[in-house]
């Protein structure tokens, strides 16, 4: 099974030792939590093993890279169980990308990280989301593909876990990096197993019994329960590694009728009393077992015969002469108790002549590497049921051989009690042809027999593609982030459209739809503008009016979306927005109204640069029918047309520093509305005649905060009027405004003042009213 640990990875080939208090995550081997953990008969407080020990995961200590196969898992089990919100919220907090590639090798602190916070944002402890990982990951190997190569490692739980070592050395092949546990597992007389459990990283063994428990019950219909018995640094292997001793018990699951048949007799609760007084640890089942279901299992296969024990027949001499088994199996390797060999196959007297000569150590010609473990006969029978791995020494090999790659050897021992001999039958560790040709060897020096003649040949083109599964993930994910980037650009650029065109219009001219002019049969138009801006502008740098233009139009711009009317356009400082268009509402009147009230309190934030005093603005409001429609193919604008625009821009350029003028149509408008509004009486229009207006001067129910659209916090308590509007004084141009002086200024400064004009558009100033008649 692929175990979180296996998926861990070297980047120099080389077997690391752990540092303290290293994580692990181990993909699909035993080494996740499983429903033995998670879903133990026990209850949770009641559980044996959390009452014994409890056992705090550290996530801290030195890192190591794994691959993206780790960090994708993760990402399903907290999307699958706590929602995308929770990975996006864990992933941004954790600093990661939101995806990960399957054989692209990452840095272990990263998974460290993405469990770490995890821990926080759910609440729970490490060791259970260890646990939850797991068994998850047991069911995300099931889905990537590995379903049916799990199924076949054995035929019960104790051929499964035994044969998980094999599994990661013949994915190894493919994943070259990766640096799996080592499991190795020993049954008790009464139906229990203890596995041990030995990684090169401390903190992973919660993962154990998720994976384990997942694999047994979906394999092979059985619940257990795991309990940490024993832990330790292991002594009798070379590396440092964390040695944990499981207590594996097996329970059986029964069906729904078998249950009921169970617990119904009241001879088998009195037997199933008695079960559980014989105590904790037993993998027998607590109920009488029926004979004759044993006799019905034993002669279906024999077709209403017992079958019996399966009895080898030997020889009694070996019919092989010696030359013959040097030839047929070429490499093999037979020493005894001192590791002095006895016998060696004839290709690898050929790599390794040394071991022509009868009687020499073999560990002086090779170094075991899997695993790792002291080069001894007991250290060897301790693990006599892994593969082992060999790899010679670089100093005892011929000249020729010191420049290659040092050949690595996998495979079985098998002890020869009546000769006291180990028989170390194995093959090439050899990968890909490129291997092959490094240490200069051919295909023809392995055995036709040997698989391994396939696996190098297979595992080419398993390579290949997994290089092209890779380069297809890769491209996959260039092409989500630039389409998420385009996703960003295009939101940019439609805000940008949006800011200049109202959103249906710019929607219809994307759609390249022609947009019809729209008749408003009653809307409110407001202009405004900066007093003495002519004065302003001959005696500044045309830089500083730039930054008070874009000072007061910032406040203006947003006030416009506190009240939601739309801003049309501005020239020079004319200042020009609508209520009711685009989008006809009944409010139109109240909007604007509102939003020249915030013009008149934004506007003494706004600092005259000529004598660092508040400017004055007037605003001047008109309401009537409108003609509204897209001009032009370059730089389209959306202009209004209609005697309404020129009669707000008289009001406007006929208004009063610092006050809001009003026609005799808006002032009906607002008539009703809680505003405070005065009589000005009838004046002299230009193209218009006598005209009765008015002065607004408040909201009678609304704050000034509320008008500016200020957080509530910053309100104050007394609710004050907005802005109660006194007499200002009349209009008076300042000392600087005089003729002398002005005139004086642009003798001496004519670019100057030129640039003035040109840059703020201030020819068409005084005949901006006429300029939007139709």
């Amino acid at each position: 099974m692929v175990s979180g640990a296996g998926w861990g990875v070297r980047r120099d080939g080389e077997r690391c030792a752990p540092g303290p208090g290293q994580l692990r995550l181990q993909p699909g081997s035993c080494g996740a939590p499983s429903r033995a953990a998670c879903a133990s008969p026990f209850p949770v407080q009641n559980r044996p093993w959390e009452l014994k020990r409890k056992r705090r995961v550290r996530l801290d200590g030195a890192c190591k890279p794994t691959y993206g196969f780790i960090n994708s898992c993760l990402k399903s089990l907290v999307v699958e169980k706590y929602g995308e919100e929770t990975w996006e919220k864990l992933r941004l907090q954790a600093g990661v990308e939101d995806s990960f590639l399957t054989f692209e090798v990452y840095k272990d602190e990263i998974t460290m990280q993405l469990i770490d916070k995890a821990c926080k944002i759910l609440g729970v402890p490490a060791d259970m989301v260890l646990r939850q990982f797991g068994e998850h990951f047991f069911e995300f190997c099931k889905r990537s593909g590995y379903d049916h190569m799990l199924r076949t490692l054995g035929g019960n739980l104790h051929e499964f876990i035994e044969n998980l070592d094999a599994l990661h050395s013949y994915l190894s092949l493919s994943y070259q990096e990766m640096n799996a546990p080592s499991f190795r597992v020993e049954k008790n007389g009464d139906g229990s197993m203890h596995l041990h459990y030995y990684s090169d990283r401390r903190g992973l063994c919660h993962i154990v019994p998720g994976i384990i428990g997942a694999a047994a019950l979906d394999f092979f219909n059985i619940d257990i329960s795991m309990e940490i018995v024993n832990q330790a640094e292991e002594e009798e292997r070379t590396g440092k590694k964390e040695h944990i001793v499981f207590l594996v018990t097996q329970n059986p699951i029964f069906s729904y009728k078998e249950r009921n048949k169970l617990f119904s007799s009241p001879q088998n609760l009195v037997l199933e009393k008695a079960d559980t007084v014989r105590g904790r640890g037993s993998a027998i089942c607590p109920v009488k077992k029926s004979h004759w279901k044993k006799i019905r299992g034993m002669i279906a296969l024999g077709r209403g015969k017992l079958l019996r024990g399966f009895d080898p027949v030997y020889p009694k001499n070996l019919w092989i002469d010696p030359k013959t088994f040097c030839n047929g199996l070429p490499f093999h390797m037979v020493f005894d108790k001192e590791l002095r060999v006895k016998q060696a196959g004839v290709s690898i007297q050929k790599i390794v002549p040394g071991l022509q000569t009868m009687g020499i150590c073999l560990d002086h010609y090779f170094s075991i590497t899997h695993p790792e473990v002291p080069f001894t006969i007991s250290s060897i029978q301790k693990f006599i049921n892994s593969q082992f791995v060999f790899q010679t020494r670089r100093e005892m090999m011929p000249e020729s051989w010191k420049q290659r790659p040092m050949l690595e050897l996998r495979g079985q021992m098998i002890w020869m009690e009546p000769v006291q001999c180990m028989l170390y039958l194995c093959s090439p560790l050899l990968r890909t042809l490129h291997e092959l040709e490094e240490r200069q060897m051919h295909i023809a020096d392995i055995a036709p027999h040997d698989v391994t003649r396939d696996l190098i040949l297979l595992n080419q083109q398993r390579l290949a593609e997994m290089e092209l599964s890779n380069q297809l993930e890769r491209k996959k994910e260039e092409l989500r982030t630039l389409s998420k980037h385009l996703e960003e650009e295009k939101k940019k650029t439609e805000a940008l459209l949006y800011a200049m065109l109202p959103q249906h219009v710019a929607n219809q001219l994307k759609e390249g739809k022609r947009v019809e002019a729209g008749e408003f049969k009653e809307c409110t138009i407001l202009f405004s503008d900066v007093v003495t801006f002519t004065s302003i502008c001959a005696q500044c740098e045309p830089i500083q009016i730039v930054l008070m233009l874009n000072s007061m139009y910032l406040r203006f711009d947003r006030l416009t979306t506190v009240h939601d009317v739309y801003k049309v356009e501005t020239i020079g400082d004319a200042y020009m927005v609508v209520g009711g268009v685009p989008v006809p509402v009944s409010s139109h009147a109240e909007r604007v109204a509102n939003f020249a009230l915030g013009m008149i309190i934004a506007a003494k934030g706004v600092k005259n640069p000529v004598s660092g005093n508040p400017i004055q603005i007037r605003v001047g409001i008109h309401t009537g029918p409108v003609l509204a429609g897209v001009v032009g193919e370059k730089m389209p604008r959306y202009c209004l047309f209609g005697d309404t625009v020129n009669i707000a821009s008289r009001m406007e350029s006929h208004g009063v520093p610092s006050k809001i003028h009003l026609s005799s149509s808006a002032y009906q408008c607002l008539k009703y509305k809680n505003f405070e509004m005065t009589e000005r009486g009838e004046i002299e229009v230009k193209g218009k005649g006598k005209m009765h207006t008015y002065f607004l001067l408040r909201n009678k129910t609304a704050t000034e905060n509320e008008i500016m659209g200020r957080p509530l916090k910053e309100a104050d308590s007394g609710h004050d009027s907005a802005q109660s509007f006194e007499e200002r004084r009349t209009e008076t141009l300042p000392c600087s405004h005089q003729p002398g002086r002005s005139s004086e200024f642009r003798a001496v400064n004519p670019v100057l003042s030129g640039c003035c004009v040109a840059l703020l558009g201030l020819q068409v100033a005084q005949t901006k009213g006429e300029a939007y008649v139709e």
